[in-house]
């Protein structure tokens, strides 16, 4: 049997991607081995991720989820960063046996690693097997991580020292400093790690994209030209999104019912991602904001960090009752509704009674929306979301931005005027057609014939190869 191995990083954010890459690889005649990381930190819930790999494991039993037993790094750095590299470094040898195993009994074709994973390439290496980069982010932040050697290089001072200032990188609108990753406003060990670790990103045989060659034309053409790599050669760029996580099978939830009865292209759907913790006050503010807006929403409302009730910060246990203002459900009902921790977002996103998105900018709620044809408010809150927002609103024109999202508070005033503006003026009727309008062109990547199929398809034929 041909095998192509997957190699993810923690998390559903690249998890599922990734995993949504192999079913695409099984209809070819693969089966696919992903190892699985054991949690970065003894504090992260892996509830969304074991769920999501018994789930895939009963449907897709050509895919194999492997789990890499507990180990010891001997990093005495206190660096979260540092950390972080040096433990997926420490998980070498562990994989190395894995491979080893796998290829007693299977043909290893490729190992796809995490875009965070270069330290694999060792691994691939010592196997003689052909390494490619996996990217669940967007080409832009692709073109921003293949750049950050020399920016970091050509910089003296950290980000976050330079506030507002505007940082150009080829292939991207000028990107305020302030709307870097967290993790790389300082200019400390854990970016130098960071550093050591994207400048290995030319390194394999080619890069794996999860976008489609319409959304970010400028952006690859820029990276396929060599801009963002001075004096290196830059590896081809295999475009195959959207990739989506479907709900595949299963009960119908409720919402979709409720979305049945409200009227086509009426509703505003708020949801912030597996990680989206908004803090007790703010959700207050939401809600208040929605109530004014006399507009109808769907909204998904998780555990806050800090609510009294909630004994476990990652919890999905939700008392709506002391969360909510008194009467704001009774006050709303039949105009909105309020899901717990949970919601199928490609079905609703896809439903035709929704029409916006109040989004974190995960990429792949990002995705979802572009496929779907929904416009966006733009609502960044982690990890590399920030800059996504500033694209999506400069550059695609495909959202609206939420102010105040980095003050440490949205007024329950703007949450108002944004879901308004979107809803009844004639600037928010115009994103919501130019939204629509990437609907076609996200299905035609990966149909028959379409630019993400054919980038797919020759991957495969690389692959079946290779003797």
């Amino acid at each position: 049997m041909d095998t192509v191995v997957l190699y993810p990083v923690t998390g559903i954010g690249h998890l599922a991607p990734m995993t949504e890459f192999a079913k695409l690889l099984v209809a070819q005649g693969f089966s696919v081995a992903i190892p699985v990381l054991p949690p970065m930190h003894p504090s992260v819930s892996t509830s969304d991720t074991d769920y999501y790999i018994t789930r895939i494991s009963s449907s897709h039993p050509s895919i194999a989820f492997h789990r890499l037993p507990p180990f010891i790094d001997d990093c005495s750095s206190t660096n979260v960063g540092v950390r972080f590299f040096s433990k997926l470094r420490a998980a070498n040898p562990l994989l190395r046996d894995l491979l080893q195993s796998i290829s007693q009994t299977s043909n290893i074709r490729a190992i796809l690693t995490d875009f965070f994973c270069t330290e694999a390439f060792e691994v691939a290496a010592d196997l003689q097997l052909p390494a490619y980069v996996f990217f669940t982010c967007s080409a832009f932040i692709l073109a921003y991580f293949l750049y950050l050697p020399t920016l970091h290089s050509e910089m003296t001072s950290g980000a976050r020292e330079l506030g507002e200032t505007p940082i150009h990188i080829p292939g991207l609108p000028p990107i305020p400093a302030s709307q870097f990753p967290n993790f790389m406003q300082d200019r400390d060990e854990g970016l130098q790690a960071l550093v050591n670790a994207f400048s290995r990103l030319p390194e394999p045989k080619g890069i794996i994209l999860n976008s489609f060659e319409f959304l970010e034309s400028r952006t690859l053409k820029t990276i396929r030209e060599g801009h963002c790599l001075p004096n290196r050669e830059t590896p081809p760029v295999y475009c195959v999104g959207p990739l989506i996580n479907e709900n595949e099978g299963g009960e119908r939830h409720e919402c979709l019912a409720w979305l049945d009865k409200q009227p086509k292209g009426s509703v505003v759907f708020l949801c912030f991602g597996s990680g989206g913790r908004l803090l007790a006050k703010q959700v207050k503010e939401i809600a208040m904001g929605l109530e004014r807006s006399k507009q109808r929403f769907l909204w998904v409302v998780r555990s806050p960090p800090d609510h009294p009730e909630n004994r476990f910060p990652s919890s999905d246990e939700v008392n709506l009752d002391t969360l909510l203002p008194v009467g704001f459900v009774e006050r709303t009902e039949g105009r909105g509704m309020v899901v717990k921790a949970w919601a199928p977002q490609v079905e609703v996103l896809n439903h035709e009674a929704t029409a916006g998105f109040v989004t974190h900018c995960g990429w792949n709620s990002v995705l979802e929306a572009v496929r779907a044809g929904v416009a966006m408010i733009a609502w960044p809150l982690y990890a590399e979301q920030k800059m996504n927002k500033v694209v999506l609103v400069e550059e695609m024109k495909l959202a609206v931005e939420m102010k105040g999202y980095d003050k440490g508070m949205v007024a329950a005033e703007e949450v108002e005027k944004r879901v308004r503006w979107l809803m009844e003026s004639d600037g928010g009727k115009e994103l919501r057609n130019k939204a629509k309008e990437m609907k076609d062109p996200a299905m035609a990547a990966i149909s028959d014939g379409g630019s993400s199929r054919v980038a797919m398809l020759d991957l495969v034929s690389q692959w079946k190869r290779r003797c």
